[in-house]
């Protein structure tokens, strides 16, 4: 169900725990998953479960609990803007109604033409640094004005064009 590639990243994680302990490998896998998946259906939790040895409930509970896995589809770009306290006092709401508005969809909505997808982030440990946000899990954009954030749209937008 997953690359020989995934399975090979899968297992150089697991190799950093105790033979009998694999299943803490269960984030790090979910991850590797997603990334080639692009989300985490049923069927690739239950193969995560499988390969670690694991029910496949107890990785379900994981990929539920985290808001960086995705249990349904997601656009290309998976924008997720920190709305927490210290981010929202800082711009995080407007940086947010600014994306809304600029996207036309809401959060956990993905645009028509499936680039973008919209989540409310938890706090992302850069409030200093607010209003910041996380692209497709990896990219952290920190100070983001309605400049930056359109800088950052158009960018993305250019990217899917030349696919």
């Amino acid at each position: 169900m997953l690359s020989q590639e995934s399975l090979r990243q899968i297992d150089v994680e697991v190799a950093k725990y105790p033979p009998d302990q694999k299943q803490s490998a269960a984030m790090a896998a979910l991850r590797i998953a997603q990334v080639e998946k692009g989300w985490l259906s049923k069927e690739t939790i239950a193969f995560v479960a499988g390969y670690l040895e694991m029910p496949a409930i107890a990785v379900f509970e994981v990929a539920s609990f985290y808001n960086m896995y995705d249990l349904a589809p997601v656009g290309k770009y998976k924008i997720a803007v920190c709305t927490n306290l210290p981010c929202a006092l800082s711009g995080g709401v407007h940086a947010a109604e600014h994306f809304k508005k600029r996207l036309g969809i809401d959060f956990n909505e993905t645009t028509a033409d499936g680039n973008f997808t919209l989540k409310e982030g938890e706090c992302m440990g850069a409030c200093g640094d607010a209003p910041v946000l996380l692209v497709n899990n990896h990219k952290m954009c920190s100070w983001m004005t309605r400049e930056k954030i359109d800088q950052l749209l158009s960018s993305l937008g250019e990217d899917a064009k030349h696919e």
